[in-house]
């Protein structure tokens, strides 16, 4: 098989970046914008030694799963990749996927609990960051690049969020405000960054800039306000002058309003600032914290939530549990989870600026014993000194893993069973329809102790 060919190909798998899979000559061939049951005819596009990239030139035969597309820009945007499939397909797809990571990277013989599907499958999201064109419309970029496609909409956000994209792409021009180039780091406006309360429908502009201020910002609150009304509580800048694909900056200044929206997540309120981290959709996130909530078993219990972001995981549990001590490093985020405490009197909680694995080590020097922990880490998974730190130090009755990778979480969990502690049930959530991301949320619990 050699570039430029083409090839009748059947699609019988799907990859974990969502493209579908079928083989040739013994060669897997991966094409995005199909799915398993179709028929496809494929231009081969790239080959490699045991694999080879292909694109779909005409649809042979569908697949019964296959759907038509409700997004214009669909197959030229990174975004969503199973736009073109049912729903239901589409959970099948990830929690399969979950499955063979936990069996194929982990080593466990263990199915999945039944995925917890999402009611809403379209505009879900509390939080979007868009890019700015140099012609200053908004869009997301393309598969694979910073290459900008424009859109006036996007179906996974609140419609909202369109028109105050809108809006302020026509006060950039209108003000003549220049647009970040990433190739010659010049030109102010880097990205439109919009949060939403979904429970109280508060909204925060915020506007990554390419240096310290903002012309004209009266002119962008005027603006944004005769869009959203009253629902606008905080318009900020995000100051980002370094030349790296890293969105936000360490800086905000509030131009306009308060410096954080609240909304209520299972029954706590929770303060957000710009830089906290709190879940994009927030219905999915209360049955992931419940599933949490049932796999930790706190009632009474001393618990140690890592990468606690604003709290939201621990505050959740802090009625039922005897402590509550959360880790975070990132400072306004702990900052609003001491708030989110006070502002829900809850006395029970300690919250820790500090790595996680750091602040393990702290903690187990102080004699920190918890029944009970709670990781919910980046996608890069935990170090391994961080599970060494939490099996041998802390050797907790149970430990809950909320992933939102489950190859580091099949990789974490192989380690930790060399530890003592054995993934005993674990249940994929779709926090994100429409995308190739899945979380899961996984109970390992003790079975020898190493202290």
């Amino acid at each position: 098989m050699n570039k430029n060919d083409e090839i009748i190909l059947k699609i019988d798998g799907t990859s974990s970046d969502g493209y579908g899979v079928g083989r040739h000559e013994g060669m897997a061939v991966f094409v995005p914008l199909t799915t398993e049951g179709d028929t496809v005819r494929t231009k081969i596009l790239k080959v490699k030694k045991s694999f080879a990239y292909g694109k779909m030139t005409e649809l042979i035969e569908p697949s019964m799963d296959r759907k038509s597309p409700d997004c214009d820009v669909f197959a030229q945007c990174g975004g969503c990749v199973y736009r073109h499939i049912n729903y239901q397909k589409e959970c099948e797809i990830k929690s399969k996927k979950v499955e063979n990571n936990i069996c194929r990277i982990g080593g466990y013989d263990l199915s999945p609990q039944p995925i917890i599907s999402a009611e809403r499958i379209c505009r879900y999201r509390n939080k979007a960051q868009f890019p700015v064109s140099a012609s200053g419309n908004t869009g997301f970029y393309a598969v694979h690049s910073h290459r900008i496609i424009e859109s006036d909409k996007c179906l996974l956000q609140p419609e909202i969020f369109d028109k105050l994209c809108a809006t302020i792409g026509d006060w950039i021009k209108t003000y003549n405000i220049s647009v970040y180039d990433e190739n010659n780091h010049k030109g102010l406006i880097r990205h439109i960054y919009l949060r939403i309360a979904e429970k109280t429908q508060e909204i925060m502009v915020v506007i990554i800039i390419n240096g310290d201020s903002l012309n004209y910002s009266k002119e962008l609150v005027d603006a944004c306000i005769s869009v959203a009304g009253d629902k606008i509580k905080s318009i900020q800048i995000n100051i980002n002058k370094k030349d790296t694909n890293v969105i936000l900056g360490d800086k905000c200044k509030t131009l306009w309003g308060s410096d954080f929206i609240t909304d209520i997540l299972c029954d706590v309120k929770i303060r957000i600032s710009p830089l906290s981290f709190y879940q994009v959709n927030r219905d999915m996130a209360e049955k992931l914290y419940q599933k949490a909530a049932e796999y930790a078993e706190c009632d009474n219990k001393t618990v140690l939530d890592l990468y606690c972001g604003a709290g939201t995981i621990g505050l959740g549990l802090a009625k039922r549990a005897k402590k509550i001590i959360g880790v975070e490093i990132i400072p306004d985020a702990i900052e609003d989870a001491k708030i989110n405490a006070a502002n829900n009197g809850i006395e029970n909680a300690e919250f820790i600026c500090m790595d996680a694995a750091a602040a393990a080590k702290e903690l187990a020097a102080r004699k920190l014993r918890p029944d009970v922990v709670i990781v919910d880490p980046p996608r890069k998974g935990c170090s391994s000194d961080l599970l060494s730190t939490i099996a041998s130090d802390f050797s907790p009755e149970r430990l809950v893993y909320v992933s939102c990778d489950s190859a580091t979480l099949a990789r974490d969990s192989a380690i930790l069973r060399d530890y003592g502690y054995i993934l005993t049930e674990y249940t994929p959530v779709d926090m994100f329809p429409s995308t190739a991301h899945i979380e899961t949320v996984a109970l390992l619990v003790r079975t020898v102790s190493t202290i």
